[in-house]
This record gives C-alpha cells, sequence and structure tokens, in this order.
C-alpha cells in the first residue's frame, strides 16, 4: 500500500542514497552538480523543508520508504518533482503517489519537466492528467550535457 507522510530531516539521508543510483540519475537528468556531497544535500534539503512554498511528501509503501514527492515554486510557475528507487520502477507507485499528492496538493496550474528518453514518467504524468504542452532544452547536470526536455500542465 502506498502512503504519503510529511517529509522529516532524518529521512533526507535515505534520499540522498537513491539518488547516488547513476541509472536513476540518467533518466532523472535534471539533478543537482554535486550529488556525491551528502552534508550539502542534506543542508539544501532541509531548508525545503522549511519553506512554505515547497509541499514535500515521504513516498513508502507498506510502511518502508521507497521515495519523495514535491511541490516547488520556481519563477512564477508551481512544479512537480518525485524520485522513487529504482528497485520499485515498474509497479505502479510513482502513478499512486502522484495522485494521491494532487490529492493533497490543490495548486493549479502545475508543471512537469521530464527528459526526452524517460517514457516511464512521461507515463506517469499522462496518467494522472498532465497534458503535454511542448518541449524545451536544458543543462542535464547527470549528462553533463543539453538535452530535450518534454514539457506538462496540469490546469
Amino acid at each position: 500500500m502506498v502512503t504519503l507522510t510529511e517529509t522529516t530531516k532524518e529521512e533526507l539521508s535515505i534520499f540522498f542514497e537513491f539518488q547516488l543510483d547513476k541509472e536513476a540519475a540518467h533518466l532523472a537528468a535534471f539533478t543537482p552538480k554535486d550529488t556525491k556531497d551528502k552534508t550539502a544535500y542534506i543542508a539544501r534539503y532541509t531548508t525545503y523543508l522549511a519553506d512554505p512554498a515547497i509541499h514535500m511528501r515521504t513516498i513508502k509503501v507498506d510502511g518502508i520508504i521507497v521515495g519523495s514527492i514535491a511541490k516547488f515554486v520556481l519563477g512564477d510557475k508551481a512544479g512537480i518533482t518525485y524520485w522513487i528507487d529504482r528497485k520499485c520502477w515498474g509497479q505502479g507507485i510513482a502513478t499512486a503517489a502522484l495522485a494521491d499528492f494532487l490529492k493533497m496538493e490543490q495548486t493549479r496550474p502545475i508543471h512537469a519537466e521530464v527528459a526526452f528518453d524517460n517514457y516511464g514518467s512521461q507515463k506517469v504524468l499522462e496518467k494522472c492528467g498532465f497534458v503535454r504542452t511542448g518541449t524545451d532544452k536544458g543543462f542535464a547536470n547527470a549528462r553533463q550535457a543539453e538535452i530535450e526536455e518534454v514539457l506538462y500542465k496540469l490546469s
């Protein structure tokens, strides 16, 4: 059973470990520049926990942490981001978590940007009602290259 709980500072160490997975980071593409600095990661995400514009939740399956999900604001746009431990891919967890999160988080419109080849994440967004609005280019730290990203919006 997928549940969402309020994220605590203690859980950030687990999220840090998830993002070290090279295959997952490659698909996520748009990661921080230095993903190996745990102290910087914990410090950055601790400030996010205190930011009222950011709505973070921990994704659990049967009480075990398997990922995170958050609404953030960048400029004047609300965005959504999520990360699922690669060991749990393909089980419908991201779709269930996003659907539940969107019931709690009522900000609309809400946007998402996905690497052009992250088909799993594109399917998750579409199953949850997001509509593809176009493409853009962005620098993907995990790939050290500019790549195409697919833009989505939920109104």
